[in-house]
């Protein structure tokens, strides 16, 4: 009798204890949408009435109701293709000896996958120091560009890898075996085979790589990329200066009228992000479909 007693109370409790939690979930879950709703509500209530076509096309100016980001636009620009150029084919090549071609698991290839791992979680200002000390001063690229591309391709590197890796493990390994089979080369496998299927984790994964480049700010003001830059950039070696880094340089200013500035550039930076997440989208969606 006590068990048969004892089975309903505890399923009770297991309930209970169930329906509180599902409610603490739902609570955490619900604090992060409330604070992420309102701090977009308070970014677009202040930088909505400086939104406008000259404000995206105009030069810099010390004055806050004449200054506009374009420069900024274009150097952001330039530092993602870049950064996009030079870590996106070392970091698939990397990925793709990982998987692919090293078979054999020894210590070396653990210790590499453990640093890759370990570089992925490195704060992002530790790039910067390390693109100071190689690119900017032994390198002698000063503070132009390609500095800050290298030094950008640098932080995303890990990721890249880590995410070609993750797609080219969900590829079954039929796809290989059936291709061998049929007197294809290893590479002529990875190439017709295996690339084209884990295509779409791999765009995936390399745009929002670039998303996160696009957003940071500490390695490139480590780098030198300048706060005030009224020319654009025309040449990898020119100076340049990026949204992040106008955003940060206007909050700090006493007057009101950057802090609207900084705002509406806001407001540039996310559009810009959520236009790159629809682009990953659009490109797994597509791949997929081909692929079926």
């Amino acid at each position: 009798m006590s068990l048969v007693a004892a089975n309903p109370r505890h399923r009770a409790r297991r309930r209970r204890a169930d329906a509180i939690f599902r409610y603490l979930c739902f609570g955490a879950a619900a604090l992060g949408a409330a604070i992420l709703v309102v701090f977009l509500a308070k970014i677009f209530l202040d930088g909505r009435a400086r939104l406008s076509p000259e404000f995206l096309t105009s030069r810099l100016s010390q004055r806050p109701l004449k200054t506009g980001i374009w420069p900024a636009v274009v150097g952001s620009f330039y530092v993602m293709i870049l950064t996009g150029l030079i870590a996106v084919p070392i970091g698939v090549a990397a990925a793709v000896y990982l998987e692919e071609f090293n078979t054999h698991r020894n210590r070396f290839t653990a210790f590499v996958q453990l640093n890759i791992a370990n570089l992925a979680g490195v704060p992002s200002i530790v790039y910067g120091l390390l693109g100071l000390a190689v690119f900017v001063r032994w390198m002698a690229l000063k503070q132009s560009v390609l500095a800050g591309a290298f030094t950008m391709a640098l932080l995303i590197l890990p990721m890249v890898i880590i995410v070609t890796q993750e797609a080219l493990r969900a590829v079954p390994k039929s796809y290989r075996e059936g291709s061998m089979a049929l007197g294809s080369t290893q590479w002529q496998a990875i190439r017709y085979q295996v690339l084209p299927t884990a295509l779409p984790g791999i765009l995936t994964g390399v745009i929002l790589a670039l998303s996160r480049a696009i957003g940071e700010t500490a390695p490139l003001i480590v780098v030198g990329a300048a706060s005030y830059v009224s020319a654009l950039p025309k040449k990898w070696d020119d100076h340049y200066t990026v949204l992040p880094i106008k955003i940060f340089d206007w909050s700090l200013e006493a007057r009101h009228e950057f802090i609207d500035d900084a705002a509406a550039a806001i407001l540039v930076l996310i559009v810009a992000l959520l236009a790159l997440n629809s682009v990953a989208i659009y490109l797994r969606s597509r791949a997929r479909a081909r692929i079926g």
